[in-house]
């Protein structure tokens, strides 16, 4: 757990013993503050518990109330967010907890009247704060008459929301962490590499220094023209480009293009060699007759020839996402659309989608639907209440039509599948038909990104990995210049920002017909409108039509849907570094890669903690079944509302449509567990079956030494046979003794007076007793017992003893090896071999 920074001294109640701690909270272990699940934890012990790395305490207000649950707590504001704890359960109410930066909005109200039904409190009039989330939720904070608290909390809120300068924000104050940024440009390098082909090379940080990374194929090519932005300052350091065209015509071309924003390739096709590029509008001016040859020659260069053996060029469709009516327009300005006559074998389509205020106050009035008849409204009355009835819409009918059609006036979900079917249109153009899209809006860094990226992500399924899906948010988002300070709301280099401080929007609680029944909600403030802003959720709308995807295609991407919500919840949160400025040259002169924290870092070890069964990933991936494009019907273009993103706080309990996906991933974990379980004893006996063979083994080298054993004791009792016979032949009693030893008396004695005794088997010992040879195979040792020993020669005593010896002093078996002559006993060796060579001498069996 990461050391948490002393926050400073915050006075509150007392902690109870009974109280549980937050498992990760002051570290980077979970999101912390959108967990929905209660935690249990002392209010008293906000300062080290609750808050994250480098979070400090800078306001707080007791007797707060969150109108919308009608629940009382403490309002803290830390650098990071608002805090509110339950004085009930003395939980972190997830509702009332809203990151600085996820704040769109927030006005100081008064309610004059209130209805009997639903008392906030006895004084005539209460003060109220309401706060307006980027994240599709609308909070009410009611506090106490007669005192400053809310003055206290709305001019801290003032100071904190939106910081002057960007340096000012919670990702530089907290700083990397473990969380180190990886260098974005190598990244970015390593994806240009694989859409051309050349994915054995990998790109490193000299590479990037040195420009060392203008590769190319036989289409295109890498181009450093860029590489310190004096081309275009929102667009990368590399670029691919035709390898036809030099670097001295992409700059002259570039002077025809808004914003310098060229024509450039986003994605190829590896078999086709189509193309989908993106650029901004060309500069034709009101009469529509400006053109530049540089501009003409790039645009035809995306048409290559087809592979089909007969040469022809592909056909190039110029997709602009505006309306016809909004070109045309734009043409007053200087800017405009291209003619068809001007560009080879081109044809202009025109998608109607419309603009970022278009796209801002749709998205205020779903999110002011939602909250007027979601079940946790922002005024604290339930929409099962409204109009006196007890039914949805009152009971009724005209009034839930009205409801349902306020849905459809909001425009969101038109919008959203307008987005899905120009994308859908760009995918099938380029491959079912081998054709180059070339798609741009005004300054191509909205709508061109929306529609761009959705069409490589139904184009290339490596985009809907964890990986790909990475890379495609970092090329076609951050690399190309999506301005995201200006469109979610931070402050930029230039050290502004938007003011939300006091903006009203079409949905606030003054303007709502049906809150009128409930109390009379005067703002105190005037605020600024939108329309003044480049605010816009033109991200938030693209991950919103992803997740569209992910419900018709739930097998083609590896993440899941609570994925996308804490992806989302992280971008607007401001909490890493990787989504700051409104370009990759703003990010690089800030700062950012060294100073701030990696969300995909961030990610991946949250992943990497628990495996396949974290809830990132998505239990019904399967890369089979979606390796190739996918290509939505039109009917399937119907989207719907996410429920975990915008039923989320509105309605709680109908949000859990992950609910499912929850028990399949139970399931799943206890299948795993199963799994191994399995493995474990299929090792087992494994290990088993290896040790009965072992055995089995040793039991066959055990029977080969008995067999040995008991051949052995065959031949040495053949032996002993031959032995006695031998040794009877020679006229001599063989007797065993009980104690197995051998005694080999003589039968015939020419002297008469001595007993001769023969035993086996003695060793040699010190006495002068012969003992046999190591290489003999059977050994007997005949010892003789004289009464009287006397020191005659050798030869007296083979005269005496030896039967062996002829008339004329010869031994007749000189093999023998008659011992010495020097004690009392006379040592005779024998072995069988020997006895063998006794039929030699024939003249001993002479009578």
């Amino acid at each position: 757990m990461a050391t948490l920074r002393p926050p400073r001294s915050v006075s509150s109640r007392d902690s109870s013993d009974g109280s549980e701690r937050l498992d990760g909270a002051g570290s980077w272990d979970a999101l912390e503050w959108t967990k929905i699940e209660p935690v249990t934890r002392s209010v008293s012990h906000v300062n080290s518990e609750f808050l994250l790395e480098a979070e400090r305490v800078i306001e707080e207000g007791h007797g707060v109330v969150l109108v919308n649950r009608d629940e009382a707590g403490t309002l803290f504001i830390t650098n990071f967010r608002l805090l509110f704890l339950s004085d009930g359960t003395r939980n972190i109410v997830p509702l009332g907890t809203i990151p600085l930066e996820t704040i769109e909005k927030f006005n100081k109200m008064v309610v004059k009247n209130q209805s009997a039904a639903r008392q906030i409190d006895r004084s005539p009039s209460r003060r109220l704060l309401q706060i307006i989330g980027k994240d599709m939720r609308i909070i009410v904070f009611g506090f106490r008459p007669r005192t400053k608290q809310r003055r206290v909390i709305f001019d801290a809120l003032l100071r904190c929301a939106k910081p002057a300068r960007i340096w000012d924000l919670y990702a530089f104050t907290c700083g990397p962490s473990k969380f180190s940024k990886p260098n974005s440009k190598v990244r970015l390098l390593n994806e240009y590499f694989r859409l051309l082909g050349k994915g054995s090379h990998c790109a490193s940080v000299s590479m990037v220094e040195e420009g060392s990374f203008t590769l190319s194929n036989d289409l295109w090519r890498i181009s450093n023209t860029n590489s310190n932005y004096t081309v275009c300052s929102s667009y990368p350091f590399a670029l691919i480009v035709p390898k036809s065209i030099s670097d001295e015509e992409v700059i002259q071309a570039s002077t025809f293009r808004a914003r310098c924003r060229i024509p450039v390739v986003s994605w190829c096709h590896p078999g086709t060699g189509a193309v989908l590029g993106r650029s901004a509008q060309p500069l034709v001016g009101l009469m529509m007759n400006m053109r530049s040859n540089a501009d003409e020659k790039l645009v035809a260069s995306l048409c290559t020839q087809l592979v089909d053996g007969k040469g022809s060029r592909r056909k190039l469709y110029i997709a602009d996402a505006r309306p016809r009516k909004n070109a045309l327009a734009n043409g007053a300005m200087g800017g405009g659309s291209e003619s068809s006559s001007n560009y080879f074998h081109s044809e202009i389509v025109f998608f109607g989608i419309d603009n970022i205020h278009a796209m801002r106050e749709s998205f205020a009035r779903l999110r002011d639907y939602l909250d007027t008849h979601g079940a946790a409204s922002s005024d604290g009355m339930s929409s099962f209440l409204r109009h006196g009835g007890s039914t949805w819409g009152g009971g009724n009918l005209s009034s839930m039509s009205a409801s349902v059609s306020t849905l459809g006036d909001s425009g969101w979900l038109i919008h959203v599948q307008s987005v899905l079917a120009g994308s859908a249109w760009i995918a099938a153009r380029i491959a079912l038909e081998s054709a180059s899209v070339l798609v741009h809006c005004s300054d191509g860094w909205d709508r061109t990104s929306q529609l761009v990226s959705l069409a490589n992500l139904m184009l290339d399924p490596y985009y809907r990995t964890f990986a790909g899906f990475q890379a495609l948010v970092e090329k076609d988002w951050l690399a190309f210049g999506h301005p995201f300070s200006d469109r979610i709301g931070m402050p930029s280099v230039s050290g502004t920002s938007f003011d939300l401080t006091r903006q009203s929007s079409t949905g606030n609680l003054s303007s709502s017909p049906v809150r009128q029944s409930s109390g009379s909600f005067t703002p105190q403030t005037s605020n600024t409108s939108h329309a003044q802003n480049n605010y816009s959720p033109i991200f938030l709308q693209w991950v919103d039509c992803v997740s569209q995807l992910l419900r018709v295609y739930p097998f083609a991407f590896e993440f899941s849907s609570t994925f996308l919500v804490d992806f989302l919840d992280c971008v607007l949160s401001c909490r890493f570094g990787n989504f700051l400025c409104n370009s990759e040259k703003e990010r690089e002169k800030c700062g950012i890669y060294e100073a701030c924290g990696c969300l995909w870092a961030y990610f991946a070890d949250l992943r990497s903690s628990e495996g396949s069964s974290h809830a990132h990933y998505n239990l019904f991936y399967d890369p089979l079944k979606h390796n190739g494009p996918i290509f939505p019907p039109a009917a399937a273009l119907a989207p719907t509302l996410w429920p975990q993103f915008h039923l989320r706080w509105a309605c709680p309990s109908e949000s859990q449509a992950g609910e499912l996906e929850a028990e399949s991933r139970s399931m799943a974990i206890k299948f795993s567990e199963l799994q191994k379980a399995k493995e474990a004893a299929e090792m087992k006996a494994k290990e088993y079956s290896v040790a009965m063979e072992t055995l089995k083994a040793e039991l066959r080298n055990e029977k080969r030494l008995s067999s040995s054993a008991v051949n052995l004791a065959q031949r040495a009792s053949k032996e002993s046979v031959a032995i006695k016979r031998a040794i009877l032949s020679l006229g001599c009693r063989v007797n065993y003794t009980s104690n197995g030893d051998c005694t080999v008396d003589v039968e015939s004695n020419p002297t008469g007076s001595q007993e001769k005794s023969i035993q086996s088997p003695p060793r040699k010992e010190s006495d002068g007793t012969m003992e046999r040879d190591d290489n003999s195979d059977l050994s007997v040792s005949v010892t003789v017992v004289s009464d009287d020993v006397s020191s005659s020669p050798l030869g007296q005593v083979c005269e005496t003893l030896c039967p062996l010896r002829t008339r004329d002093g010869s031994c007749q078996w000189p093999s023998a090896g008659c011992a010495q002559l020097g004690s009392q006993f006379v040592g005779l060796k024998a072995n069988f071999d020997a006895f063998d060579h006794l039929s030699i001498y024939d003249s001993y069996f002479e009578s």
